[in-house]
């Protein structure tokens, strides 16, 4: 998940402070309560220490009703597509649904190399369910990974966005 839209014009001293715009508030819940129509929430999340990201987890988590472990990083702010792999990778196997929120342009990065090539383009808000085919997160890698899909904001406008 790509944090939601964030507020250019707000009160933030830096990047690392930039709030949710109204739209990208909307927007998370809509994300947390399609998760969860879907059926599919996440039970372990690993998020961006940044406000953006880290507010989009929350409201997306509070409007879908899901509770899971959040564990909040510092790595995910700047990183790299081998950051997050190796995050994946010390992921518990009793977790089957992980989710990572974070930013651009990594999460587009990332998302193609695990399915093995090709564009990913994670809009602001945007959520990509990739399977990786392994039989546990520590042979996670990229190239192993089948996109199931994808939503946008603009998709899940019926879920409130």
């Amino acid at each position: 998940m790509r944090h939601a839209k964030s507020d250019w014009n707000g009160d933030f001293a830096n990047d690392h402070a930039r709030p949710l715009a109204p739209r990208g508030e909307r927007s998370a819940g809509a994300n947390g309560r399609f998760l969860a129509a879907a059926r599919q929430q996440p039970q372990a999340v690993i998020t961006s220490s940044a406000v953006r990201a880290r507010s989009t987890v929350e409201l997306a988590a509070i409007a879908g009703g899901w509770r899971c472990p959040v564990e909040v990083t510092d790595r995910f702010y700047e990183a790299s597509p081998e950051v997050l792999i190796e995050a994946v990778r010390t992921t518990a196997d009793s977790v089957e649904r992980l989710l990572l929120a974070g930013h651009e342009p990594v999460w587009s990065a990332t998302a193609g190399r695990l399915i093995g090539g090709g564009h990913v383009r994670m809009v602001t808000g945007a959520m990509v369910c990739i399977d990786l085919e392994v039989g546990r997160w520590a042979d996670a890698d990229f190239g192993v990974g089948t996109l199931r899909w994808a939503v946008t904001p603009k998709l899940l406008q019926r879920f409130g966005g």
